[in-house]
């Protein structure tokens, strides 16, 4: 159902629409550990800081409609780690199984890729979060561990399921090789 999804750079007029994907999936799921939205400002303020480091932060529309978006942050802050990053994405829930996830999340690698970054890392809200667990392992993302009840939202504890994928010529989890490696 992706014939006439387009991937793109996000811009600046896509702020709005991102921020009432992520308004969604703050107040209705696990995905995000954040427990308020955030006014469309600070989501700009934060695609800007993306965007700053030169990481790619990508949207899928159709007919000139968001559906999704995702990036790429920082894994960790320490320089060590300053060829990991960390993939973000978000669907509109009346968009999800659709495919979307999964043009998106494969663009983002590509993009990383390219840009010389060596291992992309998910942060899964939920280990019951099997579309999501799913769109991973389908494009070469491993299950590295799960922090259990590391959150607490909507009186619960939540587990996050972490998974790793290598990007080029990096080695896979849990080896080592080389500068970049």
């Amino acid at each position: 159902m992706t014939g006439d999804l387009s991937i793109r750079p996000s811009d600046d007029r896509d702020v709005s629409a991102i921020a009432a994907i992520y308004h969604h999936h703050v107040l209705h799921g696990i995905a995000s550990f954040e427990e308020e939205p955030p006014e469309p400002d600070e989501i700009a303020h934060r695609r800007d800081a993306i965007l700053a480091r030169g990481l790619p932060y990508l949207v899928a529309e159709r007919g000139r409609r968001v559906l999704g978006y995702c990036y790429a942050s920082p894994y960790r802050a320490r320089s060590a780690y300053r060829f990991s990053v960390e993939d973000s994405i978000y669907i509109d829930q009346a968009e999800l199984g659709r495919g979307i996830g999964r043009a998106l999340l494969s663009e983002l690698i590509e993009e990383c890729t390219a840009r010389g970054y060596r291992q992309m890392v998910a942060v899964i809200g939920g280990s019951e979060q099997f579309p999501s667990i799913r769109l991973h392992q389908a494009l070469g993302f491993a299950e590295i561990g799960v922090l259990r009840a590391i959150g607490y939202k909507f009186g619960g504890w939540v587990d996050t399921v972490l998974m790793q994928r290598a990007l080029g010529g990096a080695t896979g989890p849990g080896r080592t090789g080389g500068e970049h490696g």
